[in-house]
């Protein structure tokens, strides 16, 4: 159980909290904003609280029962502006630098207490969306690649394909599939803290790293293959075969650039950057109090994506 779990029956403080969740988008650094935010609405459901969500259309289904759906967008947050009413924390998915103002605006005008930023890679995307010059309390979450994110086919590039190629042919073909490393987090280890930003005030005015180990390729393979019960054939492709299949799939060049750096990087300075992971306070199961879950954790529950 997270430490930040109750029972379904606790007292509801705070206010509503209201989660956004856009279309999936497959430029550098963007999480599965549906994915972790219905994992999200689960975890704060069981602590009492009230959830409301404002969705792009495509996201709207698949909410537990008991959450509000708003049909919007936090692009266009002046034409959704009642979707802040009696809210008390908004954990801010998929925002654009082009109209982040606005929702913050409509965030103080209502009286909003605190916004937790689904961030990226680093300083460069707080600038573009700073909740800090808001007027309100804020937590910057900076999360490595979600494991969740091939099934709603978010960045980043790799893996993307193979539950296709594996369900068709039962191969795996990818660049640097030998020394190849990419830092995955669950996406409900994700959630956790995501929830721990909006329920406490221990991470008010961070920036908190929500970041999991680097995953070598081969284990990741080897976890498909193992919940499977059968081999998965492998095939070591040039970085170059590696873009042109990815384009072919319409990702963008930004990702794919970024994608095969990382897979090149975290292979040869494994040690180095498996330490920064470690070095990181507060680290994730410092947040959710327990440990993260793992590769095969996400593999076992996720199996039929790949039959």
């Amino acid at each position: 159980m997270d430490r930040f779990e109750q029972n379904e029956k606790a007292p509801v403080t705070g206010g509503i909290c209201l989660l956004t969740a856009v279309s999936p988008r497959r430029d550098e650094g963007n999480s599965p904003t549906g994915i972790v935010g219905r994992c999200l609405a689960r975890q704060l459901l069981a602590m009492g609280r009230h959830v409301r969500v404002m969705a792009e259309t495509d996201q709207c289904g698949g909410w537990p029962d008991t959450v509000e759906v708003v049909e919007a967008s936090i692009t266009r947050p002046l034409e959704c502006a009642r979707a802040f009413d009696g809210v008390g924390a908004v954990f801010l998915a998929g925002a654009r630098a082009s109209t982040v103002q606005d929702a913050l605006t409509l965030a103080r005008e209502a009286s909003v207490g605190k916004v937790v930023l689904l961030s990226s890679h680093g300083p460069e995307y707080e600038e573009a969306n700073p909740p800090e010059h808001s007027g309100l309390a804020w937590t910057h979450i900076r999360p490595s690649a979600v494991m969740g994110a091939v099934l709603e086919g978010t960045y980043p590039a790799t893996g993307s394909d193979w539950p296709d190629t594996v369900r068709a042919d039962g191969v795996v073909r990818e660049a640097f599939l030998n020394q190849g490393h990419y830092p995955f987090i669950h996406e409900e280890d994700l959630a956790a803290v995501v929830a721990a930003a909006l329920i406490s005030d221990d991470y008010t005015g961070t920036v908190v790293e929500a970041v999991g180990p680097p995953l070598s390729t081969r284990s990741r393979v080897r976890s498909i293959a193992t919940a499977l019960g059968r081999d998965i054939d492998t095939v070591d492709l040039a970085p170059d075969q590696s873009r042109a299949i990815w384009r072919r799939l319409g990702w963008p060049d930004g990702a794919i650039d970024v994608t095969l750096y990382a897979l090149e990087e975290y292979g040869a300075h494994f040690a180095e950057l498996v330490q920064w992971t470690l070095d990181q306070r507060p680290s994730v199961q410092d947040i959710i109090g327990r440990p993260l879950r793992t590769y095969d954790d996400w593999v076992s529950e996720n199996v039929d994506s790949f039959r």
